[in-house]
């Protein structure tokens, strides 16, 4: 069971990217739950959530954690024990975790669709993206805007901040394969450094 790939970010902050090829008795294996992770998995209906929720435990057993260091706050925002930070996604084949000794993280995982043309409104001004001529460069762009704010929605994890209002990404180049974001709210701005990658037609993206 290969990790896909991982990312050091800095000296306290870890990235790791699970794809999910196993069977859900594959992705049981040596993996041990508590009665609230097996409640849940209990009463998922779909197998790709299953294997998702199995895929996380595996990447937590690879930096040496189980699934009873994980907790959950009243927002339903997971915390380690131990007061690392820690951010958690999973989009069909694809899960990942990302975890700091020292700041607050966020982490978003997403398959890239043409769906997002279809909410893109909801999220952020659609009339900035008007000059992106390329059709799979507009939902690459879209996609990666998404994912950012869904990774400071984490970061912050409360539920109250609106994408549209509360969350701004400024603007990037693929090529840099970074930008910055800043939550709004409350009379207080705070920014965050944003990365972003892609693989086999999803998109990461991780914020701290």
């Amino acid at each position: 069971m290969p990790v896909h790939k991982t990312i050091t970010v800095n000296q306290t902050t870890k990235v790791l990217i699970w794809k999910i090829e196993e069977s859900f008795d594959e992705l049981s294996e040596n993996i041990t739950l508590n009665k609230r992770s097996t409640d849940r998995l209990g009463s998922m209906k779909s197998d790709l959530h299953r294997k998702g929720f199995l895929s996380v435990r595996q990447l937590l057993k690879e930096v040496n954690y189980t699934d009873d260091d994980l907790i959950y706050d009243e927002f339903g925002k997971p915390h380690l024990k131990d007061g690392k930070f820690i951010s958690i996604t999973h989009s069909f084949t694809f899960s990942a975790i990302i975890i700091s000794d020292d700041k607050p993280v966020g982490i978003d995982i997403e398959k890239q669709r043409d769906k997002i043309l279809k909410i893109a409104h909801k999220f952020t001004p659609i009339e900035q993206y008007k000059s992106i001529a390329n059709h799979d460069a507009l939902i690459s762009k879209l996609t990666i805007v998404w994912g950012a704010k869904e990774s400071l929605y984490k970061i912050y994890g409360k539920k109250k901040l609106l994408f549209l209002n509360n969350i701004y990404i400024d603007d990037f180049s693929f090529e840099t394969n970074k930008t910055l974001g800043k939550i709004l709210y409350e009379g207080v701005t705070d920014e965050y450094k944003i990365h972003f990658l892609e693989t086999e037609g999803f998109t990461c993206v991780y914020a701290q």
